[in-house]
């Protein structure tokens, strides 16, 4: 619904009519005296009535301002009850948390359990999501991202930089560096759109380069490394993303050649939530991890 006067004009007036004073309403809007009587006349010469009359040293409402004033009243009372509702949400309940599901998966999970949700503060609202969501419009509080850790009008601190290698289900790196070589030039290579430096691996690898029998490109880093643990496959992938995996014996380094992706993983948040407690508690058991 289209309001047809400005809403400046409708606040200022709000304002005066419950101070009947132009001065305490110009205190509390966070303007000069001068600017709400120019909204005021704007607002009488729009309406083509009288509001508001000087009495004195005071202000007096006229039988249209009287008309006129509960009606806003009422709609900037529900308007500021608003907005004070949704920043108390924002500010004391679960942080929402936005992170790729392979580093939810992968990274996370394995650690969630000293992760102390008990405490007062520390409670999380976690979404996957395979591309950045749009934290200034409030999709969420805070992301752990991977990228350069450039993300315009947003606040990113480096957790950890990538490495990548190249990974398998365990035997596949038998014999000699030369047999591995020509072993993953008959293979499905298993490669995310997220992993930013594959090639350059490939290139660069001692006693290569190597090409692969074939590529296949998927959105999901969790879904290459299952690939390469169902013997799919290889998949060249972040190391502290396989690193769990490795662990477990359900994949081994072919090449045991781990590079820079020339990437990271950021904690990014808008500079609202700066001085967050709840991203501070968060933040401080991030790097206790890493």
């Amino acid at each position: 619904m289209r309001i047809p006067v400005p809403l400046n004009a409708l606040r200022a007036f709000e304002a005066a009519s419950r101070h009947l004073s132009i001065k305490g309403a110009a205190e509390e809007l966070g303007v000069t005296p001068s600017a709400v009587s120019h909204q005021i006349r704007s607002l009488e010469d729009t309406l083509g009535v009288e509001l508001l009359r000087r009495v004195g040293a005071g202000l007096q409402m006229t039988e249209a301002g009287r008309q006129l004033a509960p009606s806003l009243n009422q709609g900037f009372q529900r308007i500021a009850e608003g907005v004070a509702q949704m920043r108390d949400q924002r500010q004391s309940g679960p942080l929402r948390l936005n992170m790729l599901p392979a580093f939810a998966t992968n990274w996370l999970s394995p650690r969630l359990h000293r992760y102390p949700f008990e405490r007062e503060g520390f409670s999380l609202d976690i979404s996957t999501t395979q591309d950045d969501v749009d934290l200034a419009a409030g999709a969420a509080d805070a992301g752990i991202w991977y990228g350069t850790g450039q993300w315009p009008g947003l606040n990113a601190e480096l957790l950890f930089e990538a490495q990548i290698d190249l990974y398998a289900k365990p035997g596949f790196a038998t014999g000699s560096h030369a047999e591995r070589v020509a072993r993953i030039q008959s293979a499905n290579l298993f490669i995310s759109r997220h992993c930013l430096n594959w090639r350059q691996w490939l290139h660069n690898l001692p006693g290569g380069p190597v090409e692969p029998g074939m590529i296949t490109t998927v959105d999901s880093g969790g879904l290459t490394l299952q690939a390469a643990a169902d013997g799919v496959g290889v998949t060249i992938a972040v190391c502290e993303l396989a690193h769990s995996a490795v662990r477990a014996e359900r994949l081994e380094s072919v090449f045991n050649n781990p590079v820079n992706d020339g990437a990271g993983f950021y904690l990014v948040y808008p500079d609202g939530l700066r001085e967050d407690r709840r991203l501070e508690l968060l933040r401080k058991w991030l790097h206790s991890q890493v």
